[in-house]
């Protein structure tokens, strides 16, 4: 038996408040915020980010650790994707522009956010696996 769904994603963050300013720019009002953090709904999935549980010595992200490494948001259209892209310019968001992926099959897009954690705007068709 397989899961049906991801309900959830939680990524840990430094500052809730500098986080929903971030990405409120991009996926515009959360689905819910307090103090300790902030989601918005992808599709049918959350993504939660969040304060950590407890305090560790240098407490920062890399994306070459085990772990994550990104998130891929995704997009239909090659317009679509554009959108994006001006969306995060207008945001004054430093970003990849749209580029290939290694493969040569898909274009993206991807930047950082106030944490230094990678994120991507990936153009997926429909119907494409």
């Amino acid at each position: 038996m397989k899961p049906k769904f991801i309900d959830h994603i939680l990524i840990i963050v430094k500052d809730v408040k500098r986080t929903e300013e971030f990405y409120s720019k991009i996926l515009d009002e959360p689905i819910h915020k307090d103090d300790y953090s902030v989601a918005w709904r992808i599709g049918d999935t959350k993504v939660f980010f969040g304060l950590p549980f407890k305090e560790l010595e240098s407490n920062t992200f890399n994306r070459n650790r085990i772990g994550l490494n990104h998130l891929a948001f995704g997009a239909r259209t090659l317009e679509e994707l554009k959108e994006w892209e001006n969306r995060l310019n207008d945001a004054g968001i430093k970003n990849s522009t749209i580029i290939k992926d290694k493969y040569k099959k898909r274009e993206y897009i991807w930047f950082d956010d106030q944490d230094g954690i990678r994120q991507e705007l990936y153009l997926r068709y429909e119907g494409e696996e």
